[in-house]
């Protein structure tokens, strides 16, 4: 099931997410939802603060090349635990910050552990887009947003677009 999506500024965005003490049918039925209301956005990741829920869950499917299979990935309890010195630049957008884009700059690769929807502990190094795609994901856990990178006046620019945006939705 679709689940709508957040919008900057809500104050749930900026909430830090509560731990999965262990999972539950309905969490990984949250999971199901969130793959779906990515794929439909469409988007490459989302975390579960943006659809209202304030507990540590991203999904994220950084395969955009067509024809190539889907690799959705679902993660309970993220935690980078390692991280290169190496530095990246990507322009980031935010399924809860439409049409908004800036060049954010993360570490380069990183190593996250998390516990998939089987209850198994995973570690996997990544590098590239899922890099950045599940550093941004994490952040929404802590409460932080792409834009919490940009200088104050390009965050307050991008924060007026966006009440003006859910100004007019709210009208339609």
């Amino acid at each position: 099931m679709k689940r709508p999506i957040l919008l900057h500024p809500d104050p749930r965005l900026k909430k830090t997410a509560e731990a999965v003490p262990d999972l539950t049918d309905e969490l990984r039925r949250l999971a199901d939802d969130m793959l779906e209301t990515m794929y439909d956005a469409p988007g490459i990741g989302l975390a579960a603060p943006q659809v209202g829920v304030l507990t540590r869950l991203v999904v994220l499917d950084c395969v955009k090349e067509d024809g190539e299979a889907p690799r959705p990935l679902v993660m309970f309890n993220p935690e980078i635990v390692a991280s290169s010195d190496t530095m990246n630049t990507y322009e980031e957008g935010c399924l809860s910050i439409p049409e908004q884009f800036a060049d954010v700059t993360r570490p380069a690769e990183v190593e996250v552990r998390w516990i998939d929807r089987d209850g198994n502990e995973q570690t996997q190094a990544m590098d590239g887009l899922w890099a950045t795609c599940v550093q941004h994901e994490i952040d929404h856990l802590d409460g932080k947003l792409f834009i919490d990178y940009l200088k104050p006046l390009k965050r307050q620019l991008i924060t007026r677009k966006m009440q003006k945006l859910k100004r007019e939705r709210a009208r339609a």
